[in-house]
């Protein structure tokens, strides 16, 4: 393995400016992650893999079914068909490797590589090159430590993904989230309408023809039309209840995110550049509560040193977002 230490013989590492203290500060090598398959998974995908599966089988096998022929039809479709879209977006934004296009070309994942002690070592990057990647990156390129190499025009680490966010899966993950807010907002409004259509007119919800075959009027049906399965009104209301308490959380969340990041779309920047900006307003905002002896650690800035920690904005949303070390 290249000895850190000996970077500076090549000709091509005599015309940078190498890192102050690179050198004193490597600690032990370790792969780079490829992408959001790469081990160890994160536990906040499977968070969001039973939230999905949850929401699927509860909105197209319980309530969808119940509504009247008119609207079952279109709800198959339209909220199937974000459903469908969304999966597919989340799954190529956890899927790319999101790496700066010159690691792409060169970059050996089963070598190991070495990382670097953050709270000493400011940076890895000098007049666009990585001194840990040894390639020359773009204007926006970030090294990011948790999946150990550079991530083209970085954004953040989404732990939600398991992956960085750049350039080449952004519109993926704007996608997915955009995809998961409509499509949480539509079960959300069914199951509303299924509530209170019970107790105003129950039989408008009786209409598929396998309700003919149920003589008692306290019994109902699930999973229709494919797999009738007995249960009562007091089941389905109280799943209906939960599911839209749960949804409404999510819906908030990710509402929220989606319109952080439209805000910085028509601010043309990113997450990174956001906190990067931000960081001297919050400086001072943790002063003047450090000052006041309060013990809100809300806005703290530690993650905003030299070496940027970004912490995502979707870290408490289900879809598809977290925390970063990028340089």
């Amino acid at each position: 393995m290249l000895n850190i230490a000996d970077m500076t013989c090549y000709d091509k590492k005599l015309r940078q400016t190498s890192p102050e203290q690179l050198n004193d500060h490597m600690v032990v090598p370790l792969h780079s992650r490829v992408n959001g398959w790469s081990l160890p998974l994160h536990s906040f995908q499977l968070i969001t893999l039973v939230l999905y599966s949850y929401l699927a089988i509860v909105g197209f096998g319980i309530y969808i079914p119940l509504l009247p022929n008119e609207w079952k039809l279109v709800a198959y479709a339209v909220i199937g068909l974000i459903f469908v879209h969304h999966l597919i977006t989340h799954l190529v934004a956890v899927t790319i490797d999101p790496a700066d296009q010159n690691i792409l070309k060169k970059k050996n994942y089963k070598k190991p590589m070495p990382i670097f002690d953050r709270s000493k070592c400011k940076h890895v990057i000098q007049n666009q090159y990585c001194y840990l990647c040894e390639a020359d990156v773009g204007p926006k390129t970030k090294h990011c430590s948790t999946c150990n190499k550079c991530i083209a025009d970085f954004d953040h680490h989404c732990n939600w993904l398991n992956n960085c966010v750049g350039s080449r899966n952004y519109w993926f993950f704007f996608n997915a989230i955009a995809s998961a807010a409509l499509g949480i907002l539509l079960l959300i409004m069914v199951m509303i309408y299924v509530f209170i259509q019970y107790f105003v007119d129950p039989e408008r919800l009786r209409t598929s023809p396998q309700f003919e075959s149920v003589t008692r009027n306290g019994t109902w049906l699930v999973f229709l039309p494919v797999a009738p399965v007995e249960t009562t009104a007091a089941g389905i209301l109280s799943v209906a209840i939960l599911t839209v308490v749960l949804g409404s959380a999510s819906f908030l969340l990710l509402g929220h995110l989606l319109t952080f990041h439209l805000y910085l779309l028509n601010k043309k920047m990113n997450t990174y550049e956001y906190m990067t900006r931000h960081r001297p307003r919050l400086s001072t905002i943790s002063r003047e509560t450090s000052t006041e002896g309060t013990s809100d650690t809300t806005h703290t800035v530690d993650s905003l040193q030299d070496v940027t920690e970004v912490r995502k904005p979707d870290e408490v949303a289900p879809s598809s977002i977290s925390g970063t070390h990028a340089n």
